[in-house]
C-alpha cells in the first residue's frame, strides 16, 4: 500500500502492523505553496505582512519565520484550496485584518479569519497569543517578539498538557 493510497479504515482494523519503534511527529519546520509566480507572490505577501526573505530563486522563495519558513514554489495548476488550509501566526491578528483590507483581500466567510491569496492556497490567520503554538523564548528574542504573550485560554490549555509557561 503506498503512501498515496492509504488503506481504508475496515483493512486497517483487519491488517496486523508490525511493531516497529514510530518516529513522534514534534512540529513543522516549513509549509510549501504553490503560486504562479514568485515575485507576484512576494509582492502580495509583502503587501499583508512585514517578513524577511530568507532566500529566492527563479522558482522558489522562502519566507523566514524564525525557526520555521514558508517555501514558495512557482506551479500552480489545481483549483483553489477549499477545506484544505494552513493556521499562519502573527503577532497581531487584528493589524492583519486591517492589513487584508487595505490590501483589497475579501476574508472568507465562517467563524475564523480566513483567505485565499491570489493562486488559490486558503491560509487561516491565528494571533499568537491564542492558541498553543509557543516560540522559544530564544526564537522570539531573535526576531524581536519579546514582548508577545499568551492569553488565560492559551495558557490553561497548555497547562493542562503538562507545558504550563513559567
Amino acid at each position: 500500500m503506498s503512501r498515496h493510497n492509504p488503506p481504508d479504515l475496515q483493512t486497517q482494523r483487519r491488517v496486523r502492523w508490525p511493531e516497529i519503534k514510530k518516529p513522534r511527529v514534534v512540529g513543522f519546520n516549513h509549509v510549501a505553496l504553490e503560486v504562479g509566480n514568485i515575485d507576484e507572490a512576494l509582492a502580495f505577501y509583502g503587501r499583508l505582512f512585514k517578513f524577511e526573505l530568507r532566500g529566492k530563486s527563479d522558482s522558489m522563495a522562502f519566507i523566514d519565520l524564525g525557526d520555521q519558513f514558508i517555501a514558495l514554489q512557482k506551479g500552480r495548476t489545481q483549483p483553489a484550496d477549499d477545506g484544505r488550509h494552513f493556521g499562519l501566526v502573527v503577532d497581531d491578528k487584528e493589524a492583519a485584518r486591517q492589513a487584508l483590507k487595505a490590501a483589497g483581500v475579501t476574508p472568507l466567510d465562517g467563524p475564523f479569519l480566513d483567505f485565499r491569496d491570489p493562486w488559490g492556497n486558503r491560509i487561516e490567520i491565528v494571533g499568537y497569543d491564542n492558541v498553543q503554538f509557543t516560540k522559544a523564548p530564544n526564537v522570539l528574542r531573535g526576531m524581536g517578539l519579546t514582548h508577545l504573550a499568551k492569553n488565560e485560554k492559551a495558557k490553561k490549555e497548555l497547562a493542562e498538557k503538562g507545558m504550563g509557561l513559567e
